[in-house]
C-alpha cells in the first residue's frame, strides 16, 4: 500500500499527491483510470458559469505554515490531488476496546465493512454539494463571493478523492466500486440520489448556499472530526487534512449571513422600520425571512447526525472506528461500557429526555456540540443586530422542530418547542419555514454582479478580502 512520503505535494505526477502514490503502480493505474470519470463528472455537474480563471489556493504542503499557495488558476486545469496529514509512528488508538494500541495501518478484516460505509457516507456528500451548488454563480453578488463559490466547489472535489483514495488502496474491487457509484449518484436524483437527505434538497440562491456552507458544512466539521480519531490511521490523517480545507467553507457561510444581517440592519436602522414588507421593497431580505431559512437548514441539518440513540455508533465506538469530538480531551475512562447519559426523547407523549447507556447516546453527544458551535454564530449575527441600535434576535429553533430523523420524526414542534396537532403545524408553519412567496422574493434579488468592486444591494461588503487582497481585486475572470 502506498504510504506517506513527506508533508509537501508532488505536482509533478499525473494525481499530485503526497502518499508516495509512484510507489504502487497498480493504485496507480486504477486512480488514474478512475481520472477521466472524475473529469466528466466535474464538466456536467460542476459549476455552470463558464470562468477563464479564478484566484485559487490549491494545497502544496500538509504542515501547518504555508500549507497552500494561491494564484489565478483556470478551473479545468485545477490540480485535484490526494493528501493526508503527516504521520504520527507513535499514534495509538485513543478510545474503544483497544485503547492504548497501535493505531492501524490496514483495515482489519472484522471491521472492513463498517469502515467502507464510513467512507462511503462521507465521500457521498462532497460531489453532492458541487451538484446542489452548480448554478449559483450565474447570480452570485460580486466576484468576491463568486470566487469563494468555486474554492469551495473545488475543494469539495478534492474531499471526493480523498475518500476514493481510500476506496481504491485499502477496499480492494468492493472499493473499487463503490468509487464508481459516488459519480453514478446525484443530488436530488429520482433514481440514484445521494445518500443524506440534506444532500438532496436544493440550493438555488445565496442565502441558501450561506446557510448551507454555516449549518450543514458545520456538521461536515463534526463528522469529520469524528472520524479523525479513528484507529485506522489513513482514515486519520485523511480528515484530519480535510479539516484544514473544511473551515474556509464555513468561514464563507459565517461571514455570509454576517453580511446578509448587516445589510439587512443597515436599510431598518435608516429607515427607523421593522416592517418586513418595506425591507422587502428596498431590495433587502427581511429578518423574519432570514431566521424562516435558519431555521430549516439547522433543523435538515441536525437530521444528518441520525437517531439520538443508535447501536451502530455505540458499535463503532467499541471497536475503534469513530470517536467523539476531540476525544483526547474528555476526562473519562474513553470506554463509557459502564456509563449513562440523558438524550432527547419523547416520554409519555410529551418532549423530554430519558436516560441511555453512554455508548448508544453518543449521535446525541456529537449533535449538542455542533448545536453548541451553531450558536456562537447566533451570537455573532444578534451582536450585528445589537451595534446597528435593533432589539429584533436572531435564534436556533427547538431541537425538535421540524425533524424528519430520529425521536421527534412522528411529532410536529414549534420553534420553542410546543407540540403541535398535525392542523396546527399546517397552519401556522408557513411563519417558521420559507414558503414559495418567501423563495420568490430571495431569488427576485439573486441578480449577478460580476464587476469589479461591486456588489449586490441585499448584501454588504466583506471587511476584507482573500489572502491580503482587497475586495476590489478582480478574484474571477469570466470567459
Amino acid at each position: 500500500m502506498a504510504t506517506a512520503s513527506g508533508t509537501t505535494a508532488d505536482y509533478s505526477e499525473k494525481i499530485p499527491n503526497n502518499v508516495g502514490l509512484h510507489e504502487d503502480r497498480r493504485l496507480q493505474r486504477a486512480l488514474e483510470s478512475w481520472q477521466p470519470n472524475f473529469l466528466s463528472w466535474w464538466q456536467e455537474m460542476g459549476p455552470a458559469l463558464p470562468a477563464r480563471d479564478v484566484y485559487l489556493r490549491t494545497a502544496v504542503s500538509v504542515g501547518r505554515e504555508g500549507w497552500a499557495h494561491f494564484g489565478h488558476v483556470a478551473m479545468r486545469d485545477y490540480r485535484w490531488g490526494i493528501f493526508l496529514a503527516e504521520r504520527d509512528p507513535d499514534r495509538r488508538i485513543g478510545f474503544g476496546q483497544y485503547l492504548g494500541e497501535p493505531a492501524w495501518q490496514q483495515v482489519p478484516g472484522e471491521y472492513r465493512s463498517q469502515l467502507r460505509r464510513l467512507v462511503v457516507i462521507q465521500g457521498d456528500t462532497e460531489p453532492a454539494s458541487v451538484e446542489q451548488q452548480r448554478n449559483l454563480g450565474a447570480t452570485a453578488p460580486s466576484l468576491y463571493d463568486l470566487r469563494n463559490l468555486f474554492q469551495v466547489n473545488v475543494e469539495e472535489g478534492r474531499h471526493l478523492w480523498a475518500m476514493v483514495y481510500l476506496l481504491h488502496a485499502y477496499f480492494g474491487r468492493d472499493g473499487r466500486e463503490e468509487a464508481e457509484d459516488l459519480l453514478r449518484r446525484n443530488s436530488g436524483s429520482a433514481d440514484a440520489p445521494r445518500i443524506l437527505g440534506a444532500f438532496n434538497e436544493e440550493t438555488p440562491d445565496w442565502l441558501s448556499f450561506f446557510m448551507f456552507t454555516y449549518f450543514t458544512d458545520r456538521d461536515g466539521k463534526y463528522q469529520l472530526g469524528t472520524l479523525k480519531e479513528s484507529a485506522f490511521d489513513p482514515l486519520s490523517r485523511t480528515c484530519e487534512f480535510m479539516l484544514k480545507e473544511e473551515a474556509h467553507h464555513m468561514m464563507v457561510g459565517t461571514t455570509g449571513i454576517d453580511r446578509v444581517v448587516e445589510r439587512t440592519a443597515q436599510l431598518m436602522a435608516e429607515n427607523d422600520t421593522d416592517d418586513g414588507a418595506e425591507v422587502a421593497a428596498r431590495g433587502a431580505i427581511p429578518l423574519e425571512v432570514i431566521q424562516k431559512y435558519l431555521n430549516f437548514h439547522y433543523s435538515v441539518s441536525l437530521d444528518l447526525f441520525g437517531g439520538e440513540t443508535s447501536t451502530n455508533v455505540a458499535n463503532y465506538y467499541s471497536a475503534g472506528l469513530k470517536g467523539r469530538w476531540l476525544e483526547g480531551r474528555r476526562k473519562d475512562d474513553h470506554k463509557l461500557a459502564d456509563d449513562g447519559m440523558l438524550v432527547d426523547a419523547l416520554v409519555d407523549g410529551q418532549i423530554g429526555q430519558a436516560e441511555v447507556p453512554a455508548l448508544t447516546g453518543l449521535n446525541t453527544d456529537l449533535r449538542r456540540e455542533y448545536t453548541a458551535d451553531c450558536q456562537s454564530g447566533v451570537n455573532r449575527w444578534n451582536k450585528i443586530l445589537a451595534e446597528a441600535g435593533l432589539p429584533q434576535r436572531l435564534a436556533l429553533p427547538h431541537v425538535a422542530f421540524n425533524r424528519k430523523v430520529g425521536a421527534f420524526a412522528g411529532i410536529e414542534a414549534s420553534p420553542d418547542g410546543q407540540l403541535l396537532s398535525a392542523a396546527e403545524w399546517a397552519a401556522r408553519s408557513p411563519q417558521w419555514l420559507p414558503t414559495d412567496v418567501d423563495k420568490t422574493h430571495v431569488r427576485s434579488l439573486m441578480q449577478p454582479v460580476h464587476e469589479r468592486g461591486k456588489i449586490a444591494a441585499w448584501i454588504a461588503p466583506p471587511r476584507a478580502g482573500i489572502n491580503g487582497k482587497p475586495f476590489d481585486y478582480e478574484y474571477v475572470h469570466l470567459a
